[in-house]
């Protein structure tokens, strides 16, 4: 597993990310508030991190929502995945919806999102008259269908 050097900071009392577990891919971000924030059903908050990180060039930071505030509450990151660039010095905020019919509290230091580092491919754009052809085409939204064919059943395809 390849592992990336990056520089951090934070406020007096912010939670560094860190692994739950061994196999992660993403670190745990935590809320960094005064006081506790009540985000009612439908209504979205921009929640402060307190950390600042330096990316190396090459790479981003992705932020994911967290699978069990997603399912239990229907709170969850807007603009997923968020992308933090090389580039950019200022605190890490999470943008959370809640999407939920009840009201959902955050506290200081409740875990609300992942964070997820990536390589970056830079592209060059090759401009022709006629893209190479493939089976699937032009086909669009639900081309491929719903259910699986006879031959991919029995692994055909």
């Amino acid at each position: 597993m390849e592992e990336l050097e990056v520089f951090i900071s934070k406020k007096e009392g912010a939670y560094l990310p860190v692994y739950a577990t061994n196999a992660s891919s993403g670190m745990d971000l935590c809320a960094f508030v005064d006081k506790p924030v009540v985000l009612k059903p439908l209504a979205r908050a921009l929640i402060p991190t307190g950390i600042f990180i330096g990316i190396p060039d090459g790479y981003e930071a992705e932020i994911r929502p967290r699978s069990g505030i997603a399912y239990e509450y229907g709170v969850t990151v807007l603009n997923t995945p968020g992308t933090i660039d090389a580039d950019y010095r200022g605190e890490i905020k999470v943008l959370l919806v809640n999407l939920g019919g009840k009201s959902f509290t955050i506290q200081n230091g409740d875990r609300l999102a992942q964070m997820i580092f990536k390589n970056i491919v830079r592209v060059n754009w090759k401009t022709v008259v006629d893209l190479p052809e493939t089976k699937r085409g032009i086909g669009g939204f639900g081309s491929t269908g719903l259910r699986k064919s006879e031959d991919e059943k029995r692994g055909k395809s």
